[in-house]
């Protein structure tokens, strides 16, 4: 079984960040100490790097399932949670990350070529970082927000510069065993190579890659036969050897008609890179140690070089031919390098927001009559940290969200009081806050907001005013 991956689906799921803590500094003497909880840490990424050192996908198809570590719940004291720690995938140059619709994401070319899969959740701010004159001592802090999931898919395209192609059986793996140190399976039957084999070929001065794909039928650019497994890998390679059997037995077949079915098949692929017809071509009649595909060759180069391509003939079991091949395809590679333009060195790219984005929107819901659906990053962000168990973390989330304008954007499209306001995954009855705006009001209990109303809990001078009650009762008795 091949041991050489070239497609899987990646599930990467990133860290989530710590908790923020609410605590109060404690110390003889010192009754009022103020809120001392720390603040949660950083999730871990999930970062991919490119590795000239891997040459296969094959870990991931083993493990597709990969997580990085959760950031660290804070402590009272001041004491911040340490920050979980990133993932790093090492993936082979050439990698392309695509999301589930297909799209491309990234384009890894180059070694230490970083991107980053799925991103950390923030940590959670603890009560000190949320004191405020109004607040002085907060009995709540900001949970951490959940780790970013996606469901990657990576493919590999090789990275060659010179790519060999033609029907199965051409002798495309007896060529590139015979022009470097690789050693490719070899056997007298069709779909020996399945997989691509790189060697690394020197002529004189000059070294290059020559990538062998998986032989080529027609109805490959359909997908048909290892189809599109092949062209895949042929994208990258600067330039393209045609390796045409001059010592076929099967009917139908000869050099012209198979490099015509070949570069049909090239024509209805285009690949990420543009079109692979629009590639250097050379030719390599090989097999020619055969007398009667020696004559063969002779009589189809003449056509062959009308067409402007650059003619060899050779036998990958005797070598002949071979030297002069590789100095030409060294030739051309060295022209492509040439054409190159220099790489740029990385630009910084802006985004700044338009002036009229509230960095919010507010729509009707569909599914609720009269409710709205309110989509934001930070509104979204605000309803994930917030710790619905704790009144005064839902006061703070009710105060940032009027300062940001949802309020005022609720009232402008008619929502009446009590209406279903969606955000993110939790659904609100919308109360307008009113006269109770956050600029007026100060907690006076920690944990609590009087504007809720909706605390069951007795309050200390409520159950000493019942106390003395029940005493004033129990002496009107005994009188």
């Amino acid at each position: 079984m091949a041991s050489f991956v070239d497609r899987v689906v990646l599930h990467v799921t990133a860290g989530n960040g710590g908790h923020g803590v609410a605590s109060i500094h404690r110390e003889k003497f010192k009754p009022l100490g103020g809120p001392d909880g720390g603040n949660g840490g950083r999730g871990g990424n999930v970062v991919l790097v490119v590795d000239a050192n891997v040459h296969t996908l094959l870990d991931f198809h083993h493990h597709p399932h990969q997580k990085a570590g959760n950031g660290r719940q804070g402590a009272g004291s001041n004491r911040n949670g340490a920050d979980g720690e990133d993932l790093e995938l090492r993936v082979p140059d050439g990698t392309v990350v695509l999301d589930e619709r297909g799209e491309v994401l990234s384009d890894l070319t180059g070694a230490g070529t970083r991107f980053v899969a799925a991103q950390g959740g923030r940590g959670g701010l603890g009560n000190a970082a949320l004191a405020s004159t109004r607040r002085k001592a907060p009995g709540f802090a900001l949970l951490g927000e959940p780790g970013e999931a996606r469901d990657l898919v990576l493919e590999l395209k090789s990275v060659a510069d010179v790519g060999l192609i033609g029907y199965p059986s051409a002798g495309k793996s007896s060529l590139i065993a015979a022009m470097s140190a690789a050693r490719p399976k070899i056997a007298d039957y069709p779909f020996t190579t399945l997989v691509p084999n790189l060697g690394v070929v020197s002529a004189g001065d000059d070294t290059y890659t020559v990538a062998d794909v998986p032989g080529l039928i027609p109805g490959a650019a359909a997908g048909k036969g290892l189809g599109l497994d092949f062209l895949r890998h042929v994208e990258r390679c600067a330039v393209l050897l045609h390796v045409l059997d001059c010592a076929t037995l099967e009917p139908g077949r000869d050099p012209i008609s198979d490099l015509d079915t070949i570069e049909a098949e090239l024509g209805q692929y285009e690949g990420t890179f543009g079109e692979l017809l629009a590639k250097p071509r050379l030719v390599a009649l090989n097999k020619v140690d055969v007398p009667e595909a020696r004559e063969l060759a002779e009589f189809v180069r003449p056509e062959l070089e009308a067409r402007g391509l650059s003619v060899f003939e050779i036998s990958a079991a005797s070598h002949e031919g071979l030297r002069a091949l590789t100095f030409a395809l060294a030739e051309a590679v060295a022209a492509d390098r040439a054409a190159r333009p220099a790489p740029e060195p990385p630009r910084i790219v802006l985004h700044p927001r338009a002036v009229d984005d509230s960095g919010f929107t507010v729509e009707p819901d569909a599914a609720e009559p009269g409710g709205f659906v309110v989509r934001g990053e930070k509104p979204e962000r605000w309803v994930r940290q917030t710790n619905f168990e704790n009144e005064e973390a839902v006061g703070y989330l009710a105060d940032r969200l009027k300062r940001l304008g949802v309020e005022e954007q609720l009232t402008r499209l008619g929502a009446q009081p009590g209406a279903a306001v969606t955000i993110g995954y939790v659904t609100f009855d919308w109360e307008p806050t009113g006269g109770m705006a956050d600029e007026e009001f100060a907690p006076t209990r920690r944990g609590f907001d009087e504007r809720l109303g909706s605390s069951s809990r007795t309050r200390a001078e409520e159950r000493l005013a019942a106390k003395k009650a029940r005493r004033a009762q129990s002496g009107d008795d005994e009188g």
